[in-house]
């Protein structure tokens, strides 16, 4: 075991080397102009699942998005560790978008589903992740399907996060004086697509992350791919 993780871990050296000389061939003013700050026009609020790599799978580029994941996307009031990122995301890099991702077959929703104990700490990790599935017993309860439950789950866990993130004070300040929108998506891990769940402030209910702009067209970009935004669709391009 200890030798496969070694292997693991030499193959990742090896191939992050790979793509750091293929992105400085590539763009020979990449890695500087990224050394010398950043400005994401996006905050992502995910989860920690390794199947959700916010910037892979939005097809952007490192310095496009500021990010804050823990065990199923889980936004408390009190959590120290999110309110700085929100913070610093919102004051500081004054991002565009606040986007709360949540995800099917989470393993935190199939343990809040469940009635016996983790154990440890996640147990009470996941107490507010319980305390949505008790205030909508009635209709989980009612889904028979196990990965409908729980995706249902995640949904009700977006919109009580994204509830959050409207009641806190800097973002509010941040709505009011220039326009932040908040978006609430989860994403469907079997197909690769992320759906907006229509949570938030954004009136779009059809780009991939919920931006309704009909008049202009609005590009967050790396160096390379981008997610061009024009209306309701979102379309890959290279520039």
């Amino acid at each position: 075991m200890g030798s496969h993780s070694q292997d693991q871990f030499e193959y990742a050296l090896k191939s992050n080397d790979a793509w750091a000389n293929y992105k400085g061939h590539q763009n020979p003013a990449f890695f500087p102009n990224l050394a010398k700050g950043q400005s994401p026009s996006i905050l992502w609020l995910g989860c920690s699942d390794s199947r959700v790599p916010e910037t892979t799978l939005l097809g952007l580029q490192p310095g496009d998005i500021f990010t804050h994941r823990n065990i199923a996307n889980i936004l408390s009031p009190t959590d120290l560790n999110f309110l700085s990122v929100l913070e610093y995301a919102v004051c500081f890099l004054k991002v565009s978008h606040i986007v709360l991702c949540g995800h099917t077959s989470c393993g935190g929703c199939a343990g809040a589903l469940s009635d016996t104990r983790i154990g440890g700490v996640l147990d009470a990790w996941l107490t507010p992740l319980k305390v949505v599935r008790l205030a909508h017993k009635q209709e989980l309860d009612a889904i028979k399907d196990d990965n409908a439950r729980s995706r249902r789950l995640s949904e009700l866990n977006v919109q009580q996060g994204v509830e959050m993130l409207m009641g806190n004070y800097t973002v509010q300040e941040a709505i009011k004086e220039r326009g932040l929108k908040i978006h609430g998506v989860l994403y469907d891990i079997a197909v690769g697509k992320i759906g907006d769940l229509g949570f938030g402030n954004s009136k779009g209910a059809n780009g991939v992350l919920g931006i309704n702009n009909s008049e202009t067209e609005q590009v967050v970009s790396g160096n390379h791919g981008m997610l061009v935004f024009k209306g309701d669709v979102a379309q890959m391009t290279v520039k």
